[in-house]
């Protein structure tokens, strides 16, 4: 079996961080996003993956991962020119997945559950696709799938008035059979080939489609509060370490993961879940929960919960600052301290001077 990671798309619901770069590469628990796609992958046996990029710095894509020697599998890219949909991303791999099943991945899909039973199962399997459902609370945001008797009958994209609020995850199973279904197949309203629309009409040809229930965290990280709630997520489910120093004044609770080289000093205090990177300074602040910081960055006086600062960050300010992703390379400086919580959406290399 073969894998692949759709990692295209131009990000438009989480601009401005997208702006610089996919946004699959946007890091949860200081880790890209796409990363925990590929792990995944890993993990149920698979090494030979295809990456699908294009867009906005899709070199990045290939600087990050390069030949996949790193992550212990063999990568090779294709190039999509356009965002054409889901099923147009999968028509580019017919050459590279051959006469193999394989497993799709949407690059911001997380999920915390090993899927490497679901793929042993599917290899032995008569089905043409196997996909994975999660119950949602907002269904119309999604693929549904419609489920009878144990049979899925149909599969709809964002419908207006969904029947069940069973997501269709970004995680598919699939057979070569799927290269005939999307040849013929239309564009939706959005002008895309959606896959919902080719697993549709797997079954009202009468083809075996297999589903299994996530129980179990599943996420689309679309948005930025998508992306902020699996960094809490993830963060809390890590084993804490701490590799960096810290003197008699800081008190640190609950799960926390400290990186080699980061000090913490003046009366600082680390409420878990946090994770802090490499070479940081965390000096007279108040971390966490639920926040991450990353490699190379420093805070000074400052109080960061729900939050996600990337590397090479630098937040010098008696500032209190909540649910907010702030990119790398950015800077926030304030001479005046100020009581209320503040949210940012800050794009790579912003400066601001309160």
């Amino acid at each position: 079996m073969k894998g692949i990671v759709l990692h295209g798309g131009n990000g438009t619901r989480l601009r401005p961080l997208t702006h610089t770069g996919p946004k699959q590469l946007l890091p949860i628990a200081n880790k890209p996003m796409s990363q925990f796609c590929l792990e995944s992958i890993k993990s149920a046996g698979i090494t030979e993956i295809a990456i699908i990029i294009g867009g906005i710095g899709s070199n990045r894509v290939r600087e990050y991962y390069k030949d996949g020697k790193d992550f212990g599998v063999t990568i090779t890219y294709i190039e999509q020119d356009l965002p054409r949909g889901i099923a147009h991303a999968i028509r580019l791999c017919k050459d590279f997945v051959g006469n193999d099943r394989f497993l799709v991945f949407l690059g911001d899909n997380i999920i915390q559950k090993e899927i490497v039973e679901f793929a042993r199962e599917f290899e032995k399997s008569d089905a043409s696709a196997s996909i994975l459902l999660c119950e949602v609370d907002n269904p119309s945001r999604f693929g549904i799938a419609d489920v009878k008797d144990g049979k899925i009958t149909k599969i709809m994209e964002k419908p207006k008035h969904p029947p069940t609020n069973l997501a269709v995850t970004g995680i598919y199973f699939l057979t070569p059979t799927i290269f005939d279904v999307i040849d013929n197949l239309k564009p939706s309203w959005r002008n895309e080939l959606e896959i919902t629309d080719s697993l549709q009409i797997l079954i009202e040809k009468n083809h075996k489609i297999t589903y299994h229930k996530i129980t179990d965290y599943w996420k689309d990280t679309g948005t930025p509060n998508d992306i902020i709630h699996a960094n809490g997520t993830i963060l809390e489910k890590m084993n804490p370490y701490f590799y960096g120093q810290k003197d008699d004044s800081v008190k640190i609770t609950g799960n926390v993961m400290v990186g080699k080289g980061t000090m913490i000093k003046n009366n600082s205090v680390i409420n878990g879940p946090v994770i802090i990177g490499d070479n940081c300074v965390i000096d007279s602040s108040h971390i966490g929960p639920n926040t991450s910081i990353g490699d190379n960055s420093n805070t000074s006086k400052c109080e960061i919960s729900e939050s996600i600062v990337m590397s090479n960050c630098n937040i010098d300010s008696t500032i209190k600052i909540k649910n907010s992703i702030i990119a790398f390379n950015s800077t926030i400086i304030s001479g005046q301290e100020s009581q209320n919580h503040k949210t940012f959406l800050l794009g790579e290399g912003t400066k601001i001077v309160l």
